[in-house]
């Protein structure tokens, strides 16, 4: 059976604060979205571990500091639950962007210095928000490499997400472009359906990790139909990797969508 990890994004309202951090704008005050009780961060791996979850990935922004003493203590508590830190996720910057890819490439640099020293194995980050062209391509492949080459401590990978990688044609033409030194993490959600039945076929081959993405009919249901489809792709790929429960859910506890979806993914 694969490997099933939970993203913090999964856990967002019951972590309840989230820390924007942006290459345009920077720290932002913190934001709440829960009015009830919350989950420090630093309590999640433990709870996590309780549920039967030994992997996890972190969103940027749900770090509450940055600061050294409070990195280690983050991997500390990683470390004593026996939860893995699977991947920071970067979730801001464009390397295709004509004027601002030096910019967001140097911020990006900086978050993977601070994965690795939270002990990540991976961070994903986004390949590029502008449409796909030889030209952007080109410089989001310039970018990512040297960003890979400068995170020795942990693996970079890259998903299907936002207009540059739209289509199984520019994955390939990233990935072709990286020659191994990105990884890729192939995400269910990001493009719409129908159109996704055909496409992720054509790149799951290619993934490490997957945002294992399952839409649900209502709070406590499932959309089987969705379900059964993503789950035979990964199946027909053979696809071994991580499988990253992303999706809170639409009903009252985050955690008992996350329960729903691991028993979904036994059928791999």
């Amino acid at each position: 059976m694969n490997e099933v990890a939970v993203s913090s994004w999964a856990l967002h309202r019951t972590l309840g604060i989230s820390y924007p951090d942006s290459p345009s704008e920077g720290r932002s005050p913190e934001k709440r979205h829960s009015t009830g009780a919350t989950t420090p961060l630093l309590q999640l791996p433990a709870e996590l571990a309780r549920r039967g979850f030994g992997s996890m990935q972190l969103c940027h922004f749900h770090l509450p500091s940055r600061d050294a003493s409070y990195l280690q203590e983050l991997r500390a508590s990683l470390s004593e639950a026996n939860v893995r830190l699977l991947a920071l996720l970067v979730d801001d910057g464009d390397v295709s962007h004509p004027e601002h890819a030096q910019r967001d490439a140097a911020w990006i640099a900086g978050w993977l210095e601070t994965g690795e020293a939270l002990g990540a194995e991976r961070a994903r980050v986004i390949a590029g928000k502008q449409s796909a062209s030889e030209e952007t391509l080109d410089r989001a492949a310039g970018h990512l490499a040297r960003l890979a080459e400068g995170a020795t401590g942990l693996r970079l990978e890259t998903e299907n997400w936002y207009d540059l990688l739209a289509t199984p044609d520019a994955v390939h033409g990233l990935l072709d472009r990286l020659d191994g030194k990105l990884g890729l993490c192939a995400d269910w959600g990001n493009w719409p359906r129908p159109r996704k039945y055909a496409d992720l076929p054509l790149i799951l081959p290619r993934a490490e990790t997957c945002h294992a993405k399952l839409d649900f009919a209502s709070p406590e249901v499932l959309d089987q139909e969705d379900a059964a489809a993503c789950i035979e792709a990964a199946r027909a790929a053979n696809f071994t990797g991580p499988l990253v429960i992303v999706n809170g859910g639409m009903g009252d506890s985050e955690w008992d969508a996350l329960e729903m979806q691991r028993e979904a993914y036994a059928s791999l």
